[in-house]
This record gives structure tokens, C-alpha cells and sequence, in this order.
């Protein structure tokens, strides 16, 4: 009796490692990177990327330019496919918006960036630009004084 739970037991282990036990989730790849403000690391934000027929992913955008990408957890991921990106860095000034980037990337619709995940990686970049533009205030958004 014993015997036989064990190898009932050890058969569900063996099948798991095969076959891979899933969250019931999309699966999902390994992806990191760069995002680039004219050919310079930028410095604070958040990427999101968004398939078509998928959960978006996203992740924080640090000092040196850097993001992992999360879709369910943090740092777990996305699903492979091609994407629209989006990338927002702007802060708070009073009642006022200060935009670290241009302000079209802050929307999938109006970005115009797109990226194809086929495998994981370590070193997507996306690179904006200002195009002859600058950090600005954007004034009297109706926020906290």
C-alpha cells in the first residue's frame, strides 16, 4: 500500500517535470531592457507593452534606463507575440505634470513603437526621441496644490 502511494506519488512529480506544471496562465518569457531617451539611458518612468489578444505587461523603469517586464507577478515576463509599447515618465508638480519624455509615448495609441518578443532576452531596447523637443510643465491638470 505504501509502495503504491509512492509511485503514484513519484508518476505526478515525473509528469510534472516533463510536461511543466503551468499557472494556468499564458505562458510567458523572460524579458528585460533598456529604454533609451536620445541615444541616453532614461532615468525613471514605466514601460508597458501590449499584444493583441494578451494581458499587457510592464515594469518599472530604473536609474540606468533599465525595466524587467511583469505580467501577472513582477518580473515574470510576457508572452511572446508582437506588441505595442508604451513608455511614461512624467511626475507630479502641484496641480502641473513635468514630462521627463516626450509625451506620445505615454500612450499605446499614439507611441508608435512596436516590439516582436520571440524568445527571452536581456537586452531589448526602445529607444524615443524628442525630436527637437524638451522636458516641459504641463500646466493645470487639476491635481493636488
Amino acid at each position: 500500500m505504501m509502495l503504491s502511494r509512492f509511485l503514484v506519488v513519484f508518476a505526478v512529480l515525473i509528469s510534472c517535470a516533463l510536461t511543466g506544471c503551468g499557472d494556468g496562465r499564458p505562458d510567458r518569457v523572460p524579458v528585460s531592457g533598456r529604454v533609451m531617451l536620445d541615444g541616453k539611458p532614461l532615468t525613471r518612468g514605466y514601460i508597458r507593452v501590449v499584444p493583441s489578444e494578451a494581458r499587457s505587461s510592464g515594469g518599472p523603469i530604473d536609474s540606468n534606463g533599465r525595466f524587467v517586464l511583469g505580467t501577472y507577478e513582477p518580473d515574470d515576463g510576457c508572452v511572446v507575440g508582437t506588441h505595442r509599447v508604451e513608455v511614461c515618465s512624467n511626475e507630479p508638480r502641484g496641480g502641473d505634470l513635468f514630462w521627463y519624455a516626450p509625451k506620445k509615448y505615454a500612450n499605446i495609441e499614439t507611441s508608435e513603437i512596436t516590439v516582436t518578443i520571440a524568445e527571452p532576452t536581456t537586452d531589448l531596447q526602445v529607444d524615443i526621441s524628442w525630436s527637437g523637443g524638451r522636458p516641459f510643465l504641463e500646466k493645470g491638470l487639476g491635481g493636488p496644490e
